[in-house]
């Protein structure tokens, strides 16, 4: 636990703010998919975003989307709950949309031994955000993107 409270300690605040605010959010957005379903949690969430960033920095945007990413997958590993990939994908959405940054919502779908299995994940200009293992190459992904943001302008 200490150890666990000193690496905490040892971040910078914005990595410190958004590993709180994933710990928050991961348990709150799969309690609102079981009780009220997609749409609805995806409408919330949607009323929380800020205006996307326009003429940013990619350098920085490459930076804070990385380090958003694995301050989700370290509130996944450090938390006490252990959300679904979907949960996950959207609290990654929602956060990246609360810093104006631009994301899509992806789910794809695979047939494994007779059985149907779907996995979310999120990308960014094509790239795959919280995958590093690429498991998401193993899915058919649907055409269009469940949620996103509207296109930077450059």
């Amino acid at each position: 636990m200490l150890k666990s409270l000193w690496r905490f300690s040892a971040l910078e605040r914005p990595a410190q703010t958004l590993f709180l605010r994933a710990l928050v959010m991961l348990p709150l957005v799969g309690l609102s998919l079981k009780f009220r379903g997609f749409e609805a949690t995806r409408s919330t969430l949607r009323k929380g975003l800020s205006p996307t960033i326009q003429q940013a920095d990619p350098d920085f945007l490459k930076r804070r989307v990385s380090l958003t990413a694995h301050m989700v997958n370290a509130a996944d590993r450090h938390g006490l709950v252990h959300p679904s990939c979907l949960v996950k994908s959207l609290t990654l959405w929602w956060l990246l949309g609360r810093q104006g940054i631009t994301s899509e919502l992806r789910v794809g779908v695979r047939k494994e031994g007779g059985n149907l299995e779907a996995h979310a994940w999120v990308e960014r200009e094509g790239i795959a955000l919280n995958e590093p293992e690429k498991r998401h190459h193993h899915y058919a992904a649907f055409d269009a993107a469940l949620a996103s943001l509207p296109k930077e302008e450059r």
